[in-house]
């Protein structure tokens, strides 16, 4: 499957790749890859680095929002192959390298398969890798513990547990865009809503904090919300989060 590329911003790209998105962040010739899709997704990931004019050589490194098989397939093929570092929360790291799971397993996803979505969702996950375990053999903390990191973009991060304990989003404040992973999404095929919220309850390791988290998005000054699943969210992200909690009570 060919991923779809869309510029956002300069040399700020969203990718929609099988069901979950990646970010492309451009300067110059360097690139940071902000997650990197499911296992499947890896020749959707290669073929959008070759559409912005890049190259795996040319990333800098893989940012991580949550190391969720979706969001974590290509990154140890990326570190080991290409010498890329990979980067997360600190509280994180762990989960990347397995020495834990908090993912919604198979059993869970079943006893929900009377929902609308959610068959034809897992069938496609096992299809795509998503059962699949990549760990990271030495995944990092991010190098710097406030503020923007010396990167493509000069991501921010900011820590939003609930997701996964781990949990970060990335605030591109001169762009004016908040990248948030699966803390704040726009859709997923096993939702009946349309626009910001959060992913399903079965989804999250802790529902409640994942909750308290869209009031850490808040506080983020941006317009454009590039989530880890639907399209491009065109508008306040603060407004957006508020919707989301609003939703999800």
């Amino acid at each position: 499957m060919r991923a779809e590329v869309h510029e956002v911003g300069k040399g700020i790209y969203l990718v929609h790749g099988h069901h979950t998105n990646w970010v492309i962040l451009k300067d110059g010739d360097a690139v940071t890859l902000v997650d990197t899709g499911y296992p499947g997704d890896r020749p959707g990931l290669l073929g959008s680095l070759a559409e912005v004019g890049s190259s795996p050589e040319a990333v800098t490194a893989v940012l991580i929002t949550h190391a969720h098989n979706d969001h974590l397939g290509s990154a140890e093929y990326l570190r080991d192959a290409h010498g890329i570092p990979v980067y997360l929360h600190e509280a994180e790291v762990p989960h990347a390298r397995r020495d834990f799971l908090q993912q919604v397993a198979v059993g869970a996803v079943l006893k929900n398969a009377w929902r609308p979505g959610v068959v034809p969702w897992l069938v496609h996950v096992l299809r795509v890798g998503g059962t699949e375990q990549h760990p990271v053999t030495s995944p990092e903390a991010f190098p710097v513990a406030d503020g923007p990191l010396d990167l493509p973009g000069r991501p921010v991060p900011v820590h939003t547990p609930g997701h996964t304990d781990g949990h970060a989003v990335y605030h591109l404040p001169d762009a004016g865009i908040v990248i948030s992973g699966d803390a704040l999404v726009s859709g997923h095929p096993t939702s009946r809503l349309a626009g910001p919220q959060l992913l399903p309850d079965m989804f999250h390791h802790e529902r409640a904090r994942a909750v308290e988290s869209l009031g850490v998005i808040e506080t983020l000054d941006a317009d454009v919300l590039l989530p880890g699943h639907g399209p491009v969210h065109q508008g306040s992200v603060r407004a957006a989060a508020r919707l989301a909690r609003e939703r999800a009570v």
